[in-house]
């Protein structure tokens, strides 16, 4: 594959975001299908590798560690901290966001133990905590990449507003937040800033949420824990509309000659040599599938009519309910007038 740089890394252009091993989307899959396909993906090229504390309370970590630790030295292996998995009072694990220097660092020296490592090397803020200026959490992660705890340092859905802050304190390697031609929040300012800042701008979700595939998921037979079933563009009414457009992208691809899924992720690969695509699957066709698109170049018109058929106004519903977005920094299109 080809490669692009992220922080001093070049990686390939299309890493594999392992979410979904353990968190997000239902009952994961067995360990030991989740391995096999780890180890597909680096047999067949891809050098960035995604996980969180977040993840599985730390499970997903905990895989990956266990399944990548032979093959450390040709890997980039990126995680985050800033939310995660807190003990409550009834012994149970809630999601909480901290930002705060201190459970930074309890966070990345339990992602370091998981991993089975001594550095990680792509290390984010996975949301910042709004009670706790930017700059402090940045001058923590500062401080861990001091100690050799942690390489590159990057930021999750961040406002460019908010990336500038950061950059006041040191520089951001990387910053990762969801983009497909049906999420194009980041063109509204901190796609351009990333380019301006030489910083590497990781796309997560780049196939809308399972979306713009072959095969759309239906959202009345998703898992009862499923995150898309709190999110607003997969609830009847929306979802029927954008259906639409659903069949309009897929027939486009065909045109193409290829895939919806791999028109999607060549879409998202043109937006700049900064830009980084991280799908997650848990199907081995489909990897190789999204793979095979980081060697496409579409032809300029192909791309404007992907702009075109996808614009934020024609898409129905917000990517977030209100609790959820309430919890991420990144801009917001103004809704349409009535």
């Amino acid at each position: 594959m080809p490669t692009r740089r992220i922080g001093p890394f070049n990686v390939a252009p299309i890493g594999m975001g392992c979410m979904n091993f353990s968190h997000g989307y239902g009952a994961p899959p067995p360990p030991e299908q989740a391995e096999r396909l780890i180890l597909q993906a680096l047999d067949a090229g891809v050098t960035l590798f995604d996980t969180a504390a977040l993840y599985g309370f730390g499970a997903n970590e905990t895989l990956v560690g266990r399944v990548l630790k032979p093959h450390r030295s040709r890997i980039v292996l990126c995680s985050k901290g800033g939310m995660a998995g807190e003990p409550q009072a009834d012994g149970s694990l809630q999601r909480v966001i901290d930002g705060r220097p201190a459970t930074l660092r309890r966070h990345c020296e339990a992602s370091l133990q998981r991993l089975q490592t001594d550095h990680i090397d792509l290390y984010y803020l996975h949301r910042w905590d709004k009670q706790v200026p930017i700059e402090e959490s940045v001058g923590a992660l500062v401080d861990l990449q001091r100690e050799g705890k942690i390489g590159a340092l990057g930021l999750s859905e961040v406002s460019a507003a908010t990336l500038r802050r950061a950059r006041a304190v040191h520089a951001i390697d990387a910053v990762q937040s969801e983009y497909s031609p049906w999420t194009r929040n980041p063109e509204i300012a901190v796609l351009q800033a990333c380019a301006e800042a030489g910083t590497a701008f990781v796309a997560f979700s780049p196939l809308a949420r399972g979306f713009l595939t072959a095969t759309p998921p239906d959202p009345t037979q998703l898992d009862p824990k499923d995150l898309r079933r709190s999110m607003p563009r997969f609830e009847s009414a929306a979802y029927a509309a954008n259906q639409a457009l659903w069949h309009d992208f897929a027939g486009l691809a065909q045109q193409a000659g290829i895939t919806p899924a791999q028109l999607s992720l060549a879409w998202v690969l043109s937006k700049g040599e900064q830009v980084i695509a991280l799908p997650g699957t848990t199907d081995e066709q489909h990897l190789h599938e999204n793979l095979a698109a980081a060697a496409l170049r579409l032809a300029p018109a192909w791309l404007a009519q992907v702009d075109a058929m996808l614009t934020p106004a024609r898409v129905s519903g917000p990517r977030y309910n209100a609790a959820t977005q309430a919890d991420v920094d990144t801009e917001e299109f103004a809704p349409p007038a009535s």
